[in-house]
C-alpha cells in the first residue's frame, strides 16, 4: 500500500468520525447542556493535544497566541451554534447545512477580501442555496422553518470565516501550534459561556454522569478532535488538495448514513433533493472554484 493511499484512507476515516459525531452530539445533549458539553469536550481534547505536542509551547510568540485566540473564537462560535441547532434539527440535515460553509468561503473572500469570483463560484453558491431551501424549508412555507436549521446556518457562516483565517494564519505560524491553541481557546470560551448563561438564567448548566454522556464526550474529544485532527495533519502531507476535498465532502453523507443506522432518520424526498444540490454545490466550490485556503489544521468542512 502506497503512502498516498494510506493518507487517503486516513482522511476517509477522519471524515467518517466527523460525520458520525452529529448523531453522537445530538444524543449527548439529552444529558448535558450545550456549553457544558462543549466545555468538557474541548477541555479533554486540549489536554490530550497539549500532552502529545508539548513542543508547541516552547517558543510561543504573542502573535501566535493572538492568532490561536482568533481562530478559537470563530471555531467556538461555529460549534456553539451548530450544537445548539442540533437540539432542534436532525443530524443529517445539520451535516448538509454545515457543509455549506465550503460554498460560503469563496463568496466571503469575494465580498470582504476582494477576491475575484469565477462563474464556478456562482454556480456552486446557486446550487447550494437552491439545495438549502429544499432541505430546510418545508412544503408548508418558510414560516415553518426549523430554528435549528437557522442556527446551523449561522454556524456554517462562522466556520467559513474560520477556514479563511486558518488560511491566512497558517502561512505565518506553526500549524501544530494553531491546532492546539484554537482547541484550548474553545475550551476556555465554553467554560466562560457556561458561567455567563447559568448566571443570567439563559441556560442552566446541566450534566448527567451517565455512560451515554461520558461516551459521547470521549468520542467527540478523543476520536473526533484530538485523534482525527492529528491524523489529518499527517495525512494531508502525502495527498493532494483535490483528494482531500472530495473526501471531506463525504462528511454530510456519513452524517446522513450514521443517522439512519443509529436513529433511523429518513430524509423526505424534498429534503433529499435539497441535500443532493447542497452536495453538488460543495463539490463545485471545492473542485472547480479557486482554492479557499492552503492546507489547514481544520477540515475544509467543519466537523460536528
Amino acid at each position: 500500500m502506497t503512502r498516498r493511499l494510506r493518507a487517503d484512507l486516513a482522511l476517509a476515516f477522519c471524515t467518517l468520525l466527523w460525520g458520525a459525531t452529529f448523531v453522537i452530539v445530538k444524543n449527548s445533549l439529552v444529558h448535558a447542556s450545550v456549553f457544558v458539553f462543549l466545555a468538557a469536550r474541548f477541555t479533554v481534547a486540549a489536554f490530550l493535544m497539549a500532552v502529545f505536542r508539548p513542543h508547541v509551547f516552547r517558543s510561543l510568540k504573542r502573535e501566535e497566541l493572538l492568532a490561536g485566540a482568533a481562530l478559537g473564537f470563530f471555531m467556538f462560535g461555529g460549534y456553539a451554534f451548530q450544537t445548539a441547532g442540533l437540539q432542534f434539527t436532525t443530524p443529517a440535515k445539520s451535516g448538509f447545512v454545515t457543509g455549506s460553509s465550503v460554498v460560503l468561503v469563496p463568496l466571503l473572500l469575494g465580498i470582504f477580501w476582494g477576491r475575484r469570483l469565477t462563474s464556478w463560484v456562482y454556480a456552486g453558491v446557486c446550487a447550494a442555496v437552491f439545495g438549502l431551501y429544499f432541505l430546510t424549508v418545508p412544503a408548508e412555507g418558510i414560516s415553518q422553518l426549523n430554528r435549528g436549521d437557522v442556527l446551523t446556518f449561522v454556524a456554517a457562516a462562522l466556520y467559513a470565516v474560520h477556514i479563511i483565517l486558518v488560511g491566512n494564519y497558517s502561512r505565518r505560524h506553526s500549524v501544530a501550534a494553531l491546532s492546539v491553541l484554537q482547541v484550548a481557546a474553545c475550551a476556555i470560551m465554553a467554560w466562560l459561556a457556561t458561567g455567563v448563561t447559568a448566571a443570567t438564567g439563559w441556560q442552566f448548566a446541566r450534566f448527567s454522569w451517565k455512560p451515554d454522556s461520558l461516551l459521547g464526550i470521549a468520542i467527540c474529544a478523543i476520536l473526533a478532535t484530538a485523534v482525527a485532527f492529528s491524523i489529518q495533519l499527517w495525512a494531508q502531507q502525502y495527498t493532494t488538495s483535490s483528494h482531500a476535498a472530495i473526501l471531506f465532502t463525504l462528511e454530510p453523507v456519513f452524517a446522513s448514513l450514521t443517522s439512519y443506522l443509529m436513529i433511523r432518520e429518513r430524509l423526505t424526498p424534498r429534503a433529499l433533493t435539497g441535500a443532493a444540490f447542497v452536495l453538488a454545490g460543495i463539490l463545485i466550490a471545492e473542485l472547480l472554484g479557486p482554492p479557499a485556503a492552503p492546507e489547514s489544521p481544520e477540515p475544509t468542512t467543519e466537523p460536528a
